[in-house]
């Protein structure tokens, strides 16, 4: 089951227009009460209006957690897997059905499959090795998938330092003297890392270098993790920033305002094809006609050998109310329960609501990782990225 309640109040966002102070919140952390473990989760669906936190006692709720995108992100995907098998673990519930659940919950978001099976791993593992009856070897095994989840925690942190260096370095050549206007495309901060997130990590750093003119923000369709969540953390960061429709974006490049694209991902397939949140191919596009650089910043788990190309990823497809309506959680109008929908097209419109596009290789200038960056971006040098990253994770 899971319970909220309340961090912070009213003051989120201050009458006087005050600088709000940076996030202090984290995205997912575990504790342990005297009642039991717990998965704690800043709900992201309530951001920028309050910060409530999301409390799973049980794999399940997590999962629900993960499909409302109360939780959401690559790397903290991944993250999340880990933290749900291992509550499972710590809980009782049965780790095998509990990781192919989590594994399941969003399909094209490969770092959480992969979180999970890694402290299904280490269960199973710590779970065959070892002395005691079966009791023993359960509590030996849900601590051995609960201590793979933190490793994991502490390495999402630690690439995302390297790849806000690597890829700031990288936009310093492309885009000598700094002064960058850098566009970004749904949210890779905070809200989705460990540390400080993947492609908004390098306009984070660039910020604090004084390399940061502006940063525009899509509001990003249909859920606007852009006007809702990055807009929120560049404003905590007291980052230069403008948020805009995704369709005037083409109107920035025309008028030679955008110096870089920078996006995350999540999933990258064998020879360098892109998912990342709708909207981002076309992003590609305009940055090919108007010879921008397009730089996606993942981290090495992103990247995924067992899909061949672009077509073989699965595209998630979300219900299409969230098309057809828009909520307004904080503003209830007369006879519209808030945070219900309120429809915004005809009764009975069929809408195409996928949560992510593919852009190909050829139109990505370099991928930015925790272990160096590819450019250009072929099958080859991707293989012999996650070829290194795996021989110094052995070494």
């Amino acid at each position: 089951m899971a319970d909220q309640y309340a961090q912070s109040g009213e003051d989120i966002w201050p009458i006087d227009g005050a600088q709000p102070e940076a996030v202090d919140i984290p995205a997912i952390r575990w504790e342990e009460p005297a009642e039991g473990p717990v998965l704690v989760l800043l709900d992201q669906t309530r951001l920028p209006a309050e910060e409530v936190e999301l409390v799973c006692t049980d794999p399940q709720a997590l999962v629900q957690a993960i499909r409302t995108l109360a939780v959401r992100g690559a790397p903290l995907l991944g993250i999340a897997g880990a933290y749900g098998v291992a509550l499972a673990a710590a809980r009782g519930f049965d780790v095998e059905e509990a990781a192919d659940a989590l594994a399941d919950a969003r399909p094209t978001a490969v770092n959480l499959a992969y979180g999970a099976r890694k402290a299904q791993e280490a269960y199973r593992s710590a779970f065959g090795s070892g002395a005691g009856d079966e009791a023993q070897a359960r509590e030996r095994a849900a601590a051995a998938a609960l201590a793979s989840a933190r490793a994991l925690h502490e390495e999402d942190a630690a690439a995302s330092a390297k790849m806000a260096e690597q890829g700031l370095r990288l936009l310093d050549e492309l885009v000598p003297g700094g002064n960058h206007r850098i566009l970004t495309h749904c949210n890779t901060g905070a809200l989705v890392s460990g540390g400080e997130g993947t492609a908004f990590a390098v306009a984070l750093a660039a910020h604090r270098a004084g390399r940061l003119r502006r940063l525009w923000v899509d509001e990003t369709r249909p859920l606007l993790q852009g006007a809702r969540l990055t807009a929120y953390e560049a404003a905590r960061n007291g980052m230069a920033y403008t948020l805009l429709t995704d369709n005037a974006a083409g109107s920035l490049f025309a008028a030679g305002e955008v110096d870089a694209v920078l996006i995350g991902a999540d999933r990258i397939a064998a020879d360098g094809s892109v998912a990342n949140k709708v909207g981002s191919y076309p992003l590609a596009v305009l940055a090919r006609y108007h010879h921008v650089p397009f730089i996606v910043v993942a981290p090495v788990t992103t990247i995924d050998p067992e899909t061949a190309d672009g077509a073989s990823i699965e595209v998630e497809q979300r219900a299409g109310h969230e098309v057809t309506e828009v909520t307004a959680p904080r503003a209830p109008l007369a006879g519209v329960e808030a945070g219900g929908g309120i429809p915004v097209a005809p009764l009975g419109t069929q809408a195409y609501n996928p949560a992510f596009d593919v852009t190909p290789p050829e139109l990505v200038t370099a991928i930015v990782t925790e272990w160096g960056v590819v450019s250009p971006v072929t099958s080859d040098g991707l293989g012999e990225l996650c070829a290194s990253s795996l021989q110094a994770t052995m070494s």
